[in-house]
């Protein structure tokens, strides 16, 4: 399930001297994809510095971070942390964390001027190096995180239960962790997860789906869901004869920490988007299956209801109190959502 214990060392040697830019990666798995409007209006703000240095592979930036806590997870150079900073707002803060000392130093050489471009409505960001296995030693408390962001990281992490279970530690009831990474279809032979090119361009260490559920699970979060997919084709003849068989995705995911059935139960409930969320005035997406137009009653799982009452998305939903057990949770169709930026859609990113 996990890489060898030996990534720490491979990904601080990849991440911190063969990578100088995004540029130098030899695959494009950590490609990133197009930004929802509500964050693409800050990107002209972000120093070439600092974008030259992204190696994000999603958009793990959800609406609804104003004067949020923010963890970030795998940093780097914190073009992420800085555009999350600018939408938490003064009343915000971002803690930014990352295990390579040069990610550190980059990031903290630019940090002034980045501060300043961004302006005065911004989250403070403290960069902070640590293992993300191991929050406490970067001085985390339990239950102190409103929500954990990630992008094209955990992948990289040899033992992904802890990561999980330290997520679970210092978020607050109620809190969110929204990341992406690479996800797979099987799990990987062992020749693909211990190849260093792999496993730096964030293949080798890709999750299998079903791990992934059963991780989370581990770690308290019951239930998940996926927002964004975008399918990565592998071309380069010597890496995908290592991976021939596997199906890889690039994937935006969401789950909170509330008690929540490890199925999706059917209770006759209904949500209303109140359409109060600056970012999303025509409607809300909680995942690819669910989108909520504002001002509509929409039928929604006993988990999906739970977790718009109970987490900070709470004074922007009018949710109903649950009936009789109907059984299990059967999905409509997916409606599209109008306020996604139509350049978002792109649904491949070819690899070597």
């Amino acid at each position: 399930m996990n890489i060898p214990e030996n990534t720490h060392s491979l990904v601080r040697e990849y991440y911190g001297q063969t990578l100088q830019s995004s540029a130098d990666l030899k695959t494009s798995a950590c490609c990133g994809v197009a930004l929802p409007d509500y964050v693409s209006r800050y990107l002209p703000l972000i120093l070439p510095e600092v974008n030259e240095r992204f190696f994000g592979c999603g958009s793990p930036l959800p609406p609804g971070l104003r004067g949020c806590r923010i963890l970030d997870l795998g940093c780097g150079v914190g073009r992420d942390s800085y555009l999350a900073a600018k939408l938490a707002g003064a009343q915000g803060s971002v803690v930014a964390v990352d295990m390579t000392a040069e990610q550190l130093q980059a990031a903290r050489s630019c940090h002034k001027a980045q501060m300043a471009a961004l302006g005065a409505d911004t989250a403070p960001v403290d960069f902070r190096q640590g293992l993300i296995e191991d929050l406490r030693s970067c001085g985390l408390e339990g239950e102190s995180v409103d929500v954990v962001i990630s992008n094209c990281v955990v992948n990289l992490c040899p033992d992904k239960e802890r990561v999980f279970r330290e997520i679970w530690r210092v978020l607050k009831p109620g809190g969110e962790l929204y990341f992406a990474d690479v996800f797979a279809d099987r799990r990987l032979p062992e020749e693909a997860r211990r190849d260093p090119v792999l496993v730096g361009e964030c293949l080798g260490g890709a999750l299998y789906v079903e791990d992934f559920r059963r991780l989370l699970a581990q770690a308290g979060f019951a239930a998940w869901y996926g927002v964004e997919r975008t399918v990565l084709r592998v071309h380069d003849p010597a890496l995908r004869a290592k991976v021939e068989a596997v199906n890889f995705v690039s994937m935006t995911a969401r789950a909170c920490k509330l008690p929540l059935e490890d199925r999706e139960e059917d209770y006759g409930q209904t949500a209303r988007y109140l359409g109060s969320l600056a970012e999303c005035p025509q409607g809300f997406v909680f995942s690819g299956e669910l989108y909520l137009p504002a001002g509509e009653a929409v039928r929604v799982s006993g988990n999906q209801a739970a977790v718009l009452s109970g987490s900070r998305w709470a004074p922007h939903f009018a949710v109903t109190a649950p009936g009789p057990h109907e059984g299990l949770w059967q999905p409509a169709p997916p409606r599209a959502d109008p306020d996604k930026n139509p350049a978002a859609s792109a649904s491949a990113c070819c690899c070597g």
